[in-house]
């Protein structure tokens, strides 16, 4: 059983900046902790604070080697460029190919105060990515171009409705699928 419930779209917290962590301390072990276990029910590779409403700056991933947590991250280096599929656990069962700098540096703090910088591409730099935009209030829904957001809304709005939108869910895919490199 999960810790926390999820966020999902609609949700004011999510699209607010999370506040930098001062310290670190046995309360947010224990964050990090219930915010992996979450992230695991959720069958996540990665959740942010903001998703289960907390507003710290910090994230939790885990890309097959175990659960990481980062700390205040920063992305201080981006290259290169990569169209994938990605999902979130906030907009649940929609996935969306997005395209993001391939290869990230990515700074931060691990749960022993210590700094630590990641050299990551492919899945964990998008992971990394993914995680910093819910840090800064930004959804993945936000790095469509314009006609494919149009499209993703309107299926979170009829969602919201109670309609069936398989139809257009499988529209909105194969659009973003044609775009592919």
């Amino acid at each position: 059983m999960s810790s926390y419930s999820v966020r999902v779209y609609g949700d004011p917290v999510l699209k607010q900046i999370a506040r930098e962590v001062d310290e670190v301390d046995g309360s947010l072990v224990r964050l990090v902790d219930d915010m992996v276990e979450t992230m695991y029910g959720s069958e996540g590779a990665g959740l942010a604070a903001p998703q289960v409403g907390v507003q710290k700056r910090l994230f939790v991933y885990d890309v097959g080697e175990g659960p990481e947590a980062v700390i205040n991250p920063t992305i201080v280096e981006s290259e290169g460029e990569w169209y994938h599929d990605e999902g979130c656990l906030s907009i649940p069962g929609l996935r969306l190919g997005i395209v993001r700098p391939d290869r990230v540096h990515l700074r931060g703090y691990d749960l022993d105060g210590e700094e630590i910088t990641i050299e990551a591409d492919e899945f964990l730099g998008r992971v990394f990515q993914h995680e910093v935009d819910h840090l800064d209030g930004v959804l993945m829904i936000e790095r469509l171009e314009d006609d494919m957001r149009k499209q993703a809304l309107r299926v979170l709005r009829d969602r919201a409705l109670g309609m069936d939108t398989s139809a257009m869910e499988a529209k909105l895919v194969s659009a973003g699928s044609e775009q592919e490199v």
